[in-house]
């Protein structure tokens, strides 16, 4: 059974309709093109209320894809699609698991689309991490390295464990 396609896993084309787009002028040192033009953008997932924002390059559309990225990644960790014993793990999951070692970077355009099928299974196992590695065919230790490379996340996902009384991950 294949489960609702995660806002952070939307194509290009179904997410920035979704946003709100606001054009601003940058601060902090650039000089004069930084502040005369508008190059920076912040995008708001109106249905959720997540933003993502980029205002460090000079050109609009290059901070347009650094504010796509971030707003994936805040999508990721603020919404949680709820999963069933028989949902599939995410296709884009899968192909990044080799010999069960997750390959991906973190500032590869899926890596987004990956944490929130981690936080997803993380959460739909009552935050045990080898549960939740089992279902997306890792290990635990890949798992957890896997978390780490979002500080955010690993937080997160330490300060769900501490509610139910479960010790931190190291």
């Amino acid at each position: 059974m294949q489960s609702a396609i995660h806002p952070a896993a939307l194509p290009v084309a179904e997410l920035l309709p979704q946003c709100e787009v606001t054009r601003t002028r940058g601060s902090g040192p650039g000089g004069q093109h930084r502040n005369k033009v508008e190059t920076a953008i912040i995008l708001l997932h109106r249905p959720t209320g997540t933003h993502g924002e980029a205002s460090e390059r000079r050109s609009q559309a290059e901070n347009q894809t650094v504010a796509l990225f971030r707003l994936r990644v805040n999508l990721a960790l603020a919404v949680r699609i709820k999963k069933t014993i028989d949902c599939e793990v995410d296709p884009v999951w899968t192909s990044r698991i080799v010999g069960g070692r997750i390959s991906i970077n973190p500032a590869h355009v899926d890596f987004a689309t990956m944490l929130a099928e981690a936080l997803d299974w993380i959460e739909n196992c009552e935050f045990d991490l080898k549960a939740a590695a089992e279902k997306l065919g890792c290990t635990g230790s890949q798992l957890t390295k896997f978390l780490k490379r979002e500080p955010r996340a690993w937080s997160g996902v330490n300060a769900n464990r501490k509610l139910r009384g479960l010790h931190p991950l190291k």
